[in-house]
């Protein structure tokens, strides 16, 4: 058995529990195991579904697999049947029990990314040499292109 895969001890728990294919035409059913395996090898190391080792088949279709159970319920039924387990064995505390879900994102900096640098606007000598100082505008003002005084630099 590999790293992130089902052992035969939890295979026997949770191969009930999954859906079997009722379809008699068309492609056969992949196998079973192997597909749980492939979304337990992406939930466990976060990777890309297109990074998904070969020997769980193509990516494609274990994603089609997960998508699948995800959307029937798989995932809750064995969830649940785990739970009921659990609570007969006297293992599990159901005022402690919960799943954080929570998801934050680290900065570009936390993947080794260089730090946005926040650097002060540098004034535009052109259109501040325009400006009038009588008028007391700001530098930033979008009214000094009406102004009346000009420098001009002498080359």
């Amino acid at each position: 058995m590999k790293r992130h895969e089902v052992s035969e001890e939890e295979w026997t728990l949770l191969e009930p529990l999954l859906p079997k294919s009722g379809a008699k035409t068309g492609r056969p059913p992949r196998d079973l195991r192997q597909m749980l395996n492939g979304v337990m090898w992406i939930l466990s190391t976060g990777a890309p579904w297109r990074d998904l080792p070969e020997r769980f088949g193509p990516w494609e279709t274990v994603y089609g697999y997960f998508k699948s159970w995800r959307a029937s319920g798989v995932f809750d039924t064995v969830l649940d049947a785990l739970h009921l387990r659990l609570d007969r064995e006297g293992k599990i505390d159901w005022d402690l029990w919960c799943i954080d879900g929570t998801s934050i994102r680290a900065t570009r900096a936390a993947a080794g990314a260089s730090k946005k640098v926040v650097r002060t606007i540098p004034k535009n000598p052109p259109i501040t040499d325009l400006a009038d100082p009588k008028a007391d505008l700001a530098a930033n003002s979008i009214s000094s292109s009406t102004a009346t005084v000009r420098r001009w630099k002498s080359k």
